[in-house]
């Protein structure tokens, strides 16, 4: 059976101890993204079967339709806002989905952003390199209010670690989110402007579908202190385009720090955030840790094998084929949940 394995951007699916699960069959793997996307089609072309990195690639209706070997993409991870579900439907392709929803990574590279930000980290790391001795002064998180906008299971764990520095937090989000952060000992928004307008630090930790889409505008932003930090380790499509870039040139909010963009992966340092001395930028780092690799592949590799031996698949699109979904796997439900993600807020 042909596989294909586009964006593995790290270079390192061969070596996690699952990728054994595909043993016997004739792999394929692409590090690089495809130039365009006759390259694209052309690379996919062959497999039966595709391997989804996340969101590292847009399957359109008019990719799958080129694809007329394809049988099966087997998505890493539970969702995706990048798969055409109705167009793999139609033409036949089955779309397999991880169980797993591990927070700990992303939740633990958004404190470790926090921290970096703000007390420097990187400008000061980078100045010793140069040669030079430090030269700025940094922001205390102790005492200084921590903005969770979206109480979810990341947004807890940052709670958490805010708490436990010494930050008072602030949440805004669903409903779910204020009588969870009452719940917890923390402080309720009384609206999202309040969130801005009072939070030193403002991390976002809301799940990315149509209704959640440039949730954050300029009107947001400009509310934000001239001294505050906006952590975006979600999707960069929560932002109105623009804004961001807008608001930190206008000096509101004064830093960010960003691991997600609209467009990936930047390559040969093509984005303004990378020459901005307040913005500290990491590559879609807060999945990337080995036990989360070697979880969510697992999932993804035994559907695949799954799929080879004919046994029951998890089925973002159910009604390709009915009998090849587990019974748990209502007809509809994973399809909602994998084109609109669920709420985190």
């Amino acid at each position: 059976m042909r596989i294909v394995i586009p964006d593995d951007y790290q270079d390192m699916v061969q070596n996690l101890a699952c990728f054994g699960l595909l043993q016997g069959h004739e792999v394929t793997r692409y590090r690089a993204p495809a130039a365009d996307f006759e390259e694209l089609v052309a690379r996919l072309h062959p497999a039966e079967v595709i391997v989804a990195i996340r969101e590292r690639v847009d399957f359109t209706r008019a990719l799958i339709e080129r694809l007329p070997n394809l049988r099966l993409i087997a998505l890493v991870g539970r969702n995706a806002t990048t798969i055409d579900y109705q167009a793999c439907t139609d033409r036949g392709v089955m779309v397999s989905t991880g169980k797993s929803n591990s927070p700990h990574a992303p939740a633990e590279l958004t404190v470790a952003l926090m921290m970096a930000a703000r007390r420097n980290i990187v400008v000061e790391a980078e100045r010793m390199r140069r040669g030079e001795w430090p030269m700025t002064l940094s922001h205390r998180l102790a005492g200084s209010t921590l903005g969770i906008f979206g109480l979810g299971s990341i947004g807890s764990i940052v709670a958490r670690a805010g708490a436990g520095l010494g930050m008072n937090v602030l949440v805004w989000g669903q409903a779910r989110s204020a009588a969870k952060a009452v719940e917890l000992g923390y402080r309720a928004a009384a609206s999202k402007a309040e969130l801005f307008e009072q939070s030193d630090v403002l991390s976002l930790h809301v799940r990315l579908r149509p209704d959640t889409a440039g949730i954050v505008g300029p009107e947001d932003l400009a509310r934000m202190k001239p001294t505050a930090l906006l952590i975006n380790t979600s999707r960069a499509e929560l932002v109105q385009p623009g804004a961001l870039l807008a608001g930190l040139r206008a000096g509101r909010p004064g830093y960010a720090a960003v691991d997600v963009y609209e467009q990936e992966p930047i390559v040969n340092g093509d984005h303004p955030f990378l020459s901005m001395p307040n913005v500290v930028c990491t590559p879609h780092l807060g999945w990337a840790e080995w036990e989360n690799f070697e979880l969510y592949f697992s999932e993804t590799f035994e559907q695949i094998v799954a799929y080879a031996t004919g046994g029951p698949l998890r089925l973002a699109n159910p009604a390709v084929a009915p009998g090849r979904a587990e019974p748990n796997n209502a007809p509809g439900r994973a399809q909602s949940e994998g084109a609109l993600g669920r709420a985190g807020a």
